[in-house]
C-alpha cells in the first residue's frame, strides 16, 4: 500500500497580508516611493491645515519682523543688504521655515506610527524604506511651496534679490538640501519619540533657540562675544549667510562650502540612523 500524499493546507489569511519582500529592486523602490508621495499629497489635499506651517506662519514672520522690528534693527551693509532690513531678513525667514518644515517630518511620521498606519504598510508587499523616502521627499515639496510663497510676499514688501537668477536658484537648491538633511533628523526623532505631541515640544525647544542665536534676524556682531562665537559656527548661521549672499550678491561667499558640508553631513549621519530606528520601532 502506497503512503498517502501529504495534504496542503490552504492559507487562511487574506492575500494582501503576506509578508513584505526582504529586498527590492531599484525600480520597485522608486515605484513604491512614488506611491507613498502620492498618498502623502492626497492626505495634504484632504487635510489642508497641514500646510499652515509652510504658508501662513512664514508670511506672518515676514510681515511682523519687517514692519515691527525693521525700523529698530540696524544691519548696515551686512551681506550686501544696503541698509534695507527686508533684504537682510528674507534669508533668515527662508532658513527658519525650511528648518521647522524639515524636522516636522518626524511629527508626521510619529503620527502615522501612533495611528497604526505603519502597521498597514508592513502588511503590503512593498519596500518598507519607501515609507521614509516618500515622507521626506513630500516634505521637500512642501518646503518648495513655502519658499515660493515667501519669495512673493517678500517682493511685495520690498525684498530686492540682486544676485540674479542663478544666485536665486543656487540659494533655493541649498535651502532644499539643508531641509532634506534635517528631514532625516526628523525621521530619527519621529521613530524614537513615542507621541507626536512630545516631539512637537522637542522640536520647538531645539530649533527655535538655534534660529534666534544665529544671523537669521540680526547681525551676530551685536551679540556678546561668547554667544557670537557660537552663532557664527552653527549650521543655521552658515546656511543663512550663504543664502543671503547668493540672493543678494550672486555668490555663496565663505560660508557656502561649510553650509553644503553641514547639509550632507546631516544626511550621512541621520539617514542610516533614521532607517535603523524606524526598523527597530516597527519590529517591536
Amino acid at each position: 500500500m502506497s503512503a498517502a500524499a501529504p495534504t496542503r493546507t490552504a492559507p487562511t489569511g487574506p492575500a494582501h497580508s503576506r509578508p513584505a519582500p526582504t529586498h527590492a529592486t531599484a525600480m520597485t523602490w522608486l515605484a513604491d516611493t512614488w506611491q507613498m508621495i502620492k498618498r502623502n499629497l492626497i492626505h495634504i489635499r484632504r487635510t489642508p491645515e497641514l500646510l499652515l506651517d509652510v504658508t501662513l506662519s512664514p508670511i506672518m514672520f515676514v510681515l511682523l519682523f519687517n514692519f515691527v522690528f525693521g525700523g529698530a534693527i540696524s544691519v548696515g551693509g551686512t551681506g550686501g543688504t544696503k541698509g534695507q532690513y527686508i533684504n537682510f531678513l528674507m534669508a533668515g525667514i527662508f532658513v527658519q521655515t525650511i528648518a521647522f518644515a524639515g524636522v516636522y517630518t518626524g511629527v508626521l511620521l510619529a503620527n502615522d506610527l501612533k495611528n497604526g498606519m505603519i502597521d498597514r504598510f508592513r502588511s503590503l508587499p512593498m519596500a518598507q524604506s519607501s515609507v521614509l523616502t516618500g515622507r521626506t521627499l513630500t516634505d521637500v515639496m512642501r518646503a518648495t511651496l513655502a519658499i515660493a510663497i515667501m519669495w512673493i510676499v517678500g517682493l511685495l514688501v520690498g525684498f530686492r534679490p540682486s544676485g540674479g537668477a542663478l544666485g536665486g536658484v543656487a540659494a533655493i537648491g541649498l535651502m532644499l538640501l539643508f531641509g532634506f538633511g534635517l528631514s532625516w533628523v526628523g525621521v530619527a526623532m519621529g521613530a524614537l519619540v513615542r507621541t507626536p505631541e512630545a516631539l512637537q515640544g522637542i522640536i520647538f525647544a531645539a530649533v527655535f533657540p538655534l534660529t534666534f542665536v544665529s544671523s537669521a534676524f540680526v547681525p551676530t556682531q551685536s551679540m556678546p562675544g561668547w554667544l557670537a562665537w557660537f552663532a557664527d559656527r552653527q549650521p543655521m548661521t552658515l546656511v543663512t549667510n550663504a543664502v543671503r549672499s547668493l540672493t543678494l550678491q550672486g555668490s555663496g561667499g565663505p560660508t557656502a562650502i561649510p553650509a553644503i558640508l553641514w547639509s550632507l553631513g546631516l544626511f550621512a549621519v541621520f539617514f542610516p540612523l533614521g532607517v535603523w530606528l524606524y526598523g527597530r520601532r516597527t519590529s517591536q
